[in-house]
């Protein structure tokens, strides 16, 4: 049964007069507000906020919070994005006094600590990756492919070669073309084989001097490692092109193989997904990126750099594109994925993607026979089940499934992506769950597929809001409230 009760707004609860808190006079003379601003910039009255109490503004924001899901109430197996669990401890030592208390304008000889702790991070980003050079300036994953697209752009320019081309794979995250065109080129998609890899001919009929860059997730977003990376890493650099590397699914292979050892030559981190930290809502993240020892003079500034036993911010690199993010970057982001990565440690790391894998592995060998996954019976972090004979058999859709698992507790998986499968449904369970839940989540997958149709054609039935009209939502949008006549 659906729950009717809905959460007003903080307008409809506003009662005129009503306050959370009420501060005494101020006991200093009143400094005139046109000395401090010009009059003409200044409101000629206040703007029109809600008035509540406190227990009306604290019940309101935590009655909305329990209408959420999220990785600390429910799996979450959102494919390609990595929702594990992050361990509490991580957000204790990030807030700890000597971390959070830190301004970014103190002098240098005050950040020690910090400048320590980003400079070994740095370092071992560079050894996880295999690229020698690295920067935790970007604020997301996205940020970070841009901020390499321009180091690519700078290093080309810098040897007086204009290429226009980026290639991408037709299975790349949608970031991949987006940063291609702000960083100034054009985007090429490249085919994908039937087994979902990267179809070599297409690509060698599109690979010419005119390419700057070749994107490639890998493991790509369907779960599978592309046999052919090396090749194509060969080809690429055979023209005088660079391999980026989206690092959105280095959950998989950290301490197993390195981008850089199989030719990658500048990729990004998400610490956010495969380390540790807050994810959902467009932050807070961070995408710290590594490059080769040749594009290393391109990267942001400042670098932190070690100078005997001391830390200091580099600015001097004439050849930098420049900033591309306030101060050091997304720090407590950064102290997180520290934190994470020391807890671990090399075979800590290495055991994070086996036991992914694992999961995934599992997961995909309890569901196939229902929900088919195209590209085979092997994955590495996750896979891409189709509910295509599902929807031409009783005409039920991965939409359908997506909405119907919240009446469950379960988080959907990405549905509608990669393209390349009908009907897709990208499941990545990550390593912190249990077989339990893995258990649970196939045999509610199980029953979903069993139930009448029109039931699930209306799921889900338990949410305040059962499914919105997407398409309406999305041309005729109302973010603003507005008073009732």
């Amino acid at each position: 049964m659906r729950n009717t009760r809905a959460t007003q707004l903080l307008f409809e609860l506003s009662r005129p007069g009503r306050r959370s808190a009420r501060l005494p006079a101020a006991d200093v003379p009143a400094v005139p507000l046109e000395t401090l601003v010009p009059r003409a910039a200044l409101a000629t009255a206040p703007p029109p906020l809600p008035e509540l109490t406190e227990p009306e503004l604290v019940r309101h924001f935590t009655n909305l919070s329990t209408q959420n899901m999220s990785v600390d109430t429910h799996f979450y197996p959102l494919g390609s994005c990595t929702m594990k669990y992050n361990p509490k401890r991580n957000e204790r030592l990030a807030s700890l006094s000597g971390m959070v208390d830190l301004h970014p304008y103190q002098s240098e000889s005050t950040l020690q600590g910090l400048l320590e702790l980003l400079h070994d991070l740095q370092e071992i980003l560079a050894e996880i990756s295999g690229l020698p050079a690295v920067s935790l300036q970007p604020a997301a994953g996205a940020h970070g492919e841009l901020t390499a697209l321009l180091v690519a752009a700078a290093h080309f320019r810098q040897l007086g070669q204009t290429r226009t081309k980026v290639l991408a794979p037709d299975s790349a995250h949608g970031t991949n073309p987006a940063s291609a065109a702000m960083a100034g080129f054009d985007t090429v998609t490249v085919k994908s084989t039937p087994a979902g890899y990267v179809d070599m001919d297409d690509l060698a009929a599109k690979l010419d001097g005119e390419t700057a860059v070749f994107m490639i997730t890998n493991p790509n977003t369907l779960g599978m490692f592309d046999r052919h990376i090396a090749d194509i890493a060969r080809r690429v650099h055979d023209v005088g092109g660079l391999i980026y590397l989206d690092g959105a699914n280095m959950n998989a292979i950290l301490g197993i193989t390195r981008p850089g050892d199989f030719g990658a030559d500048m990729m990004h981190f998400n610490p956010h997904k495969t380390f540790s930290g807050p994810h959902g809502g467009g932050g807070p993240g961070a995408g710290p990126i590594a490059v080769s020892e040749t594009l290393a003079p391109y990267l942001p500034v400042p670098i932190v750099t070690r100078d005997g036993d001391r830390f200091r911010l580099d600015f001097d690199r004439p050849h930098s594109i420049g900033r591309v993010r306030a101060f050091f970057g997304n720090v407590g982001v950064l102290v997180r994925a520290y934190c994470y990565i020391r807890t671990h440690g090399p075979e800590g790391l290495r055991r994070v993607a086996e036991n992914a894998i694992l999961n995934a592995n599992y997961l995909l060998s309890k569901v196939k026979h229902i929900f088919p996954v195209p590209q085979g019976d092997r994955c590495m972090h996750e896979f891409v089940a189709s509910a295509q004979k599902l929807k031409s058999d009783r005409g039920v859709s991965a939409m359908d499934i997506a909405k119907r698992l919240l009446d469950y507790g379960f988080h959907a998986p990405t549905v509608y992506f990669p393209s390349t499968v009908r009907e897709s449904m990208m499941i990545e369970p990550t390593e912190t769950e249990s077989k339990e839940t893995l258990d649970a989540f196939a045999q509610t997958l199980f029953r979903i597929s069993e139930e009448p149709p029109d039931l699930l054609h209306e799921a889900p039935h338990t949410t305040s809001i059962s499914r919105p009209d997407e398409v309406r939502a999305a041309r005729q949008s109302l973010v603003a409230w507005r008073a009732a006549k």
